[in-house]
């Protein structure tokens, strides 16, 4: 069976009208149109669908069962239809829309949590759809389309090319031990020491430049790394340097996560030695692809970039 053509808005409009008013002139007046065009439009519309929506006497005009059901739907489309414009609208301006954004975990330790607030706060239109994501899966996102933007952790000025970029953070990198350790009891802890000790580390794929500038740091001082296990989350290695798998070298920021049985030292608390090292600093950016973007985006970078340090 060939399905019938579907009304158009205008069609409904004077289905609505009808079923409030109950009446063909008060409703055709409500319309701005005579009587005849209306009645005429009901039945065609009754004939289209194969039902009955009104039942009409001499006295009274009432709705079908079937008018019943439809009209609550067709108020819904017809608000919906009506809300159409001033959503482009917001669209167009970013007030409305989404941005796919993935990140690394140690921005969920501290930053992303508040932006996330402050940002639905300011743009409660625009939806935020968060994947926590390391970055070689973040440059297998971007290139399959499925993210908008990324926040990354690199080596400084060492972000992924082919993306534009604002920088969001920058951090050392601190050194987490067990605290039951032997080095644990040492204040300041030679650098010596450590770096003798097995390595927990995340595997160069995720974060090539930084796991470079780990590496090269142990090569400056006449030693390479004895990495015991590579893991990818930073909660799974610092889980594991509370295991006794070895030390781990982490973001500052890590040390939000409070793992009982595990402590952090900072620079300030290491003897480096008369062959200073230079000591490791991670960068975080937000990047996306370079070029055009939504204006939902733009409007989340900017968001971004009032936050973030010049």
């Amino acid at each position: 069976m060939k399905n019938p053509v579907s009304p158009d808005l205008r069609v409904w409009r004077q289905f609505a009208v009808l079923a409030e008013e109950l009446h063909f002139g008060r409703a055709a007046q409500r319309l701005h149109m005579t009587q005849p065009p209306l009645t005429q439009a009901i039945a065609q519309l009754e004939k289209g669908l194969g039902v009955a929506l009104f039942e009409r006497t001499r006295r009274r005009v009432g709705l079908t069962p079937a008018g019943e059901a439809l009209l609550p739907e067709v108020r819904e489309l017809l608000a919906r239809a009506e809300a159409l414009p001033a959503l482009a609208r917001a669209a167009a301006t970013g007030e409305h829309g989404r941005v796919r954004l993935a990140f690394v975990s140690t921005v969920g330790f501290a930053q992303l949590p508040l932006w996330v607030r402050d940002f639905h706060a300011e743009s409660p239109g625009v939806a935020l759809e968060l994947m926590e994501a390391t970055g070689d899966v973040q440059l297998d996102a971007f290139a399959r389309g499925s993210i908008d933007a990324g926040l990354m952790l690199h080596a400084p000025g060492q972000a992924p090319a082919g993306l534009d970029r604002l920088v969001v953070g920058q951090e050392p990198l601190v050194l987490a031990l067990g605290a039951r350790h032997a080095l644990a009891r040492l204040d300041p802890l030679p650098l010596a020491a450590v770096l003798a000790e097995p390595l927990v580390l995340f595997p160069r794929r995720i974060l090539p430049s930084l796991h470079d500038a780990v590496v090269e740091m142990y090569r400056a001082q006449g030693t390479v790394p004895r990495v015991a296990q590579e893991a990818i989350q930073m909660q799974t290695i610092v889980n594991l340097v509370w295991g006794g798998n070895g030390l781990a070298w982490v973001p500052a920021s890590v040390m939000q996560f409070r793992r009982a049985g595990v402590v952090y030292r900072e620079a300030a608390r290491l003897a480096l030695g008369r062959k200073r090292p230079v000591l490791p600093v991670c960068e975080t950016s937000l990047v996306w692809p370079a070029g055009a973007m939504s204006p939902a985006l733009a409007r989340f970078v900017d968001f971004v970039r009032a936050r973030s340090p010049a």
